[in-house]
C-alpha cells in the first residue's frame, strides 16, 4: 500500500493558520473530520493528546507526527499540515516545527496500513524531501513528492533485504519501541541505521511496531553484538541480552543522539546487563528511573485499573436497580442487576487480585514471574487474605522466581529451553502457593477483619479525620502516586466491606476540576482565554471523576492551584464522612451518586462545598491577567 492511499487531497492543509500546539492538533483533527475519516472527533483528539502526554511527537528538524491509534478513526488515514512560520510545538530540539504529519490508525488497523503508516517516518529522515516538502505550492505537488519518494525507497527496501548482511563479530544491536509502535519506533530505527552508515559501523536493528517485531535479532546476532542499544519508551524483551554491554534510552534519544549512541557503543560505554536477578536493572541513570518498588506496584495497579474501571461502572449500573437487585432471593430481584454483577462483580473484580498479583511479580522477574504471581494473587482472592494478601503474593512470587534464576543458573546449557517452561512455572507456582497457604492468608485474612472492624468502630472525629487525609492526598499529585495510594486503599476497602473510605475519595477526586471550573467562572480576569476553555472541559471531566483534568492548571501555576485543590478535596472527604456516605461502587462521578449508602443529596452538596472552597481559594490567591 501506498502512502498517497492514505493522504488525500482533502486532508492536506498547505497553510495553517494555527500558531499553537493545541490549535495545530484541532486543525488537522477537524480536517480529518471533514473528510469524513473519524467516528468520534473528540474521542480522537483525547488519543492525540493522551499520546503527546507521553512524550511530545514534535521530534525535531521541523517535524511533528502526532499519531493515535484508537476505535474512533473511521479509515485508517494522515493529515499534512504545513507552516511556513513554524509553530512551538515543544520539539526535543527547541526549534519551531512547520512539517505536520497527523496519522489516524483505527485499532483494528492491518498490517498493510500500519506498514504504510510507519513508513512515512523514513521518508521525514531525508533533509532534501523536507526541503521539497516545504517548496511544494499546491496539494497535487504534495502528493506526487511523496508518491515518487516512497516510490523509491520501496525499491531500496527490496535491494536491501535482497542482500541480506550475515552477522559479524562486534557488530552493533539496537532495539526500537514507543507505546504506539507507528512513528517513533520507526524513526529512531532509521536515524541509527542513517548514522551508522555515515559513520562506517555495521549494524541491525529490530523494531518494535503495532505491526510486531520486524528484523528480529537472533541469539547468533546477540552472541556477536559488541553493544546492544535499547531506544524504547515500553518493555522489550531484556533478558535475551544478559551479559552484553547494554545502553538503555528513551526512543526519542535513538533520534536526536543517534550518533553519540554509536559511539558509545562501539567504545563499549554501557553497563554489562545483569538480567532479572538483579531487578532487571543495569547500573547508571538510564536505568535507575525505571527500577524499584514503586515500578513494580504501578505495573500492577495500572494493569488491574481496567477490570476496576469496567468492573465497577458494571456493579454501578446494577445497583441502580436496587442495592440487593442482583440478589434472587431479595424482594428487589432483577435479572439486569444479576447479570451486571455476575460480570462486573463475580468475575472482573474475581480478576482484579490475580491480575495485581501477577504483573508486579512479572515487573520484578519478568515473564517467567507472570504465573506465580496469578496463582498466588488468585489464592489471596479466594482466600479472604484480599487485597493486601494480593500486593503480598506480588511481590512474594516475583522475587522467588528472581531466585530460582540464581538457584537453575548453574545447571548445564542444555537446560535453558526447559528453564521458562518448566522449571520456573513448576517451582515458582510451588513455592508462592506454599508460603500462601501456610503462612501469609490467615494473618492478611486476620488483619483485614480487623481493620474493617476497627474501622466500623471509629468515631465520628476519627473518621472525620481519615476523609480529610483522604480526600486530600487525592488532589496532591492528581493521577499519581499519592492519587492512586488513595484510589487503592478505596478499593481494597470495598473489598473488605467497608464502604466510607472510598466515599471521601471520590469525593476528592472530583473536586479539583469542579473547582477549577467554578473558578473561571467566578473570576473569569484572573484565567487567560485558553484557561476559561479548558474551564468548560472541567466541568465534565469532574463531573466523570477525571482528576487529571486540572494538571493543565496546576502546571501553570503550582504555587497556588494545588494548596487550593488539596484543601477543596480535603473538605469534602471530610464532609462525606460527617454526613455518613458509603460508596459500595468501586469508581466515581455522578452517575454512581444514586447508589451511594447514606443520603445522595447530601453527597452532592460535601461535591458542591469542597469545589467552592477550592474556586474561591484560587481567586483570591491568583492575580488578574492581562492578555
Amino acid at each position: 500500500m501506498r502512502i498517497t492511499e492514505l493522504l488525500k487531497k482533502d486532508t492536506i492543509i498547505l497553510n495553517l493558520s494555527s500558531s499553537s500546539k493545541e490549535a495545530v492538533i484541532d486543525e488537522l483533527v477537524n480536517k480529518l473530520d471533514q473528510a469524513g475519516k473519524l467516528a468520534d472527533r473528540e474521542e480522537f483528539k483525547k488519543a492525540i493528546l493522551a499520546r503527546e502526554a507521553q512524550s511530545t511527537t514534535g521530534i525535531g528538524e521541523g517535524i511533528a507526527i502526532p499519531h493515535a491509534k484508537t476505535k474512533a478513526v473511521q479509515t485508517p488515514a494522515l493529515a499534512f499540515g504545513r507552516s511556513k512560520t513554524g509553530v512551538d510545538y515543544e520539539s526535543l530540539d527547541g526549534q519551531p516545527s512547520h512539517l505536520f504529519f497527523m496519522i489516524a490508525a483505527p485499532e483494528g488497523a492491518n498490517n498493510a496500513h500500519l506498514e504504510t503508516l510507519s513508513r512515512l517516518s523514513t521518508l521525514l529522515m531525508d533533509s532534501s524531501f523536507r526541503e521539497k516538502l516545504l517548496a511544494v505550492e499546491t496539494e497535487e505537488d504534495v502528493l506526487a513528492l511523496i508518491d515518487s519518494q516512497d516510490k523509491g525507497d520501496e525499491e531500496e527496501e527490496a535491494a536491501v533485504e535482497q542482500k541480506e548482511e550475515k552477522s559479524t563479530k562486534g557488530k552493533v544491536l539496537a532495539v526500537t519501541a514507543c507505546p504506539t509502535g507507528i512513528a517513533h519506533t520507526y524513526m529512531a530505527a532509521d536515524a541509527l541505521k542513517a548514522k551508522a552508515k555515515e559513520m562506517g559501523v555495521d549494524i541491525k536493528v529490530e523494531t518494535n511496531g503495532s505491526t510486531g517485531v520486524k528484523n528480529a535479532l537472533t541469539a547468533e546476532d546477540i552472541e556477536n553484538a559488541s553493544t546492544i542499544i535499547v531506544a524504547a519508551d515500553k518493555q522489550v524483551e531484556m533478558e535475551r541480552f544478559k551479559g552484553k554491554h547494554v545502553i538503555q534510552v528513551p526512543v526519542a534519544d535513538g533520534i536526536r543522539k543517534s550518533k553519540e549512541l554509536i559511539d558509545r557503543a562501539v567504545k563499549q560505554d554501557a553497563p554489562i546487563y545483569q538480567g532479572s536477578e538483579s531487578g532487571g536493572q543495569s547500573s547508571g541513570q538510564e536505568k535507575e528511573k525505571r527500577s524499584g518498588f514503586y515500578k513494580h506496584l504501578m505495573n500492577g495497579v495500572s494493569n488491574m485499573l481496567p477490570f476496576v474501571v469496567g468492573g465497577g461502572i458494571l456493579i454501578a449500573i446494577s445497583f441502580m436497580f436496587g442495592i440487593k437487585a442482583f440478589d434472587p432471593n431479595d424482594p428487589s430481584y432483577h435479572p439486569i442487576a444479576e447479570a451486571l454483577m455476575t460480570i462486573g462483580g463475580t468475575n472482573a473484580f474475581g480478576l482484579m487480585i490475580p491480575v495485581l498479583a501477577g504483573f508486579i511479580a512479572m515487573s520484578i522477574a519478568d515473564r517467567p514471574g507472570f504465573a506465580p504471581g496469578m496463582v498466588g494473587g488468585f489464592m489471596a482472592a479466594t482466600g479472604g487474605a484480599g487485597f493486601l494478601g494480593g500486593l503480598i503474593a506480588g511481590f512474594l512470587a516475583g522475587y522467588l522466581v528472581v531466585g530460582l534464576k540464581k538457584v537453575f543458573s548453574g545447571l548445564p546449557q542444555s537446560f535453558e529451553g526447559i528453564k521458562p517452561v518448566l522449571l520456573y512455572p513448576l517451582f515458582g507456582i510451588l513455592l508462592t502457593g506454599l508460603i500462601m497457604l501456610f503462612i501469609v492468608i490467615d494473618p492478611v485474612k486476620a488483619l483485614n477483619e480487623g481493620l474493617t472492624s476497627w474501622l466500623k468502630g471509629m468515631g465520628t472525629g476519627n473518621l472525620v479525620l481519615l476523609g480529610l487525609i483522604l480526600g486530600g492526598m487525592m488532589s496532591i499529585d492528581m493521577g499519581g502516586p499519592i492519587n492512586k495510594a488513595a484510589f487503592t486503599f478505596g478499593i481494597a476497602m470495598i473489598d473488605a466491606g467497608n464502604f466510607a473510605p472510598h466515599a471521601a475519595i471520590m469525593a476528592g477526586g472530583m473536586v479539583p476540576p469542579l473547582g477549577l471550573a467554578i473558578a473561571t467562572t467566578l473570576f473569569k480576569n484572573k484565567f487567560t482565554k485558553a484557561e476559561k476553555e479548558a474551564g468548560k472541559t472541567c466541568y465534565i471531566m469532574g463531573a466523570s471523576f477525571i482528576t487529571e483534568g486540572a494538571i493543565p492548571f496546576a502546571a501553570a501555576d503550582p504555587g497556588r492551584v494545588i494548596p487550593a485543590t488539596v484543601i477543596g478535596s480535603a473538605v469534602a472527604g471530610a464532609l462525606t464522612m460527617v454526613f455518613g456516605i458509603g460508596l459500595p461502587a468501586p469508581h466515581g462521578g455522578l452517575f454512581v451518586i444514586p447508589v451511594v449508602d447514606g443520603n445522595p443529596f447530601l453527597y452532592v452538596l460535601a461535591i458542591l462545598i469542597g469545589a467552592i472552597v477550592t474556586a474561591l481559594i484560587v481567586g483570591v490567591l491568583k492575580k488578574p491577567v492581562n492578555e
